[in-house]
């Protein structure tokens, strides 16, 4: 009961994330198109391979967790293709905790970078003087909903012994 409640409130926010993640995407689009008609016009908004920056970083680390629990992550089946597939859900289920020892770690270093540029007012160097916290913060969103979902997984690989496959009707 509680790893089905804990997938579903995982499901809407990787799914929130995502949506996040394409709308930054048309963010970029618009930014550049303006920067484009700007320059035609012999100005600019000076701010144009900062902001970008941050939201390819931001974009990259939101949809972590929403192409996980899609299966769209890049996954080298060596190991599996050897084993029974009866066995499968062990391997995922050792990969998945591997991960998210590995993700957790570096979660909790990025969080002290995040929690340290706040505290210090760390701002860019640019035009913008942009609070670094907060493109800084957006990948710990990111990193955060990425563990959540490799948690989320190795319960459901536990519980269910089965390897989960993506309902793309949802």
């Amino acid at each position: 009961m509680i790893v089905h409640l804990l997938s579903g409130i995982s499901r809407r926010l990787n799914q929130l994330s995502g949506a996040l993640a394409m709308l930054l995407i048309a963010y970029l689009l618009c930014h550049i198109l303006l920067e484009i008609v700007l320059r035609l016009f012999g100005t600019s908004t000076y701010v144009l391979d900062e902001f970008v920056g941050y939201a390819i970083a931001t974009i990259t680390f939101l949809g972590l967790g929403y192409s996980l629990e899609r299966d769209g992550l890049i996954k080298v089946n060596i190991l599996s293709d050897r084993l029974p597939e009866r066995y499968h859900w062990l391997l995922e289920s050792v990969i998945s905790l591997v991960s998210l020892a590995l993700f957790s770690w570096i979660l909790y270093y990025w969080y002290i970078n995040v929690a340290r540029s706040f505290k210090r007012n760390i701002t860019s160097e640019s035009i913008a003087e942009t609070p670094l916290w907060i493109p800084e913060g957006m990948v710990l969103v990111g990193l955060s909903l990425l563990c959540l979902t490799l948690f989320v997984r190795t319960l459901v690989l536990i519980s269910t012994h089965k390897v989960p496959h993506i309902e793309t009707n949802k």
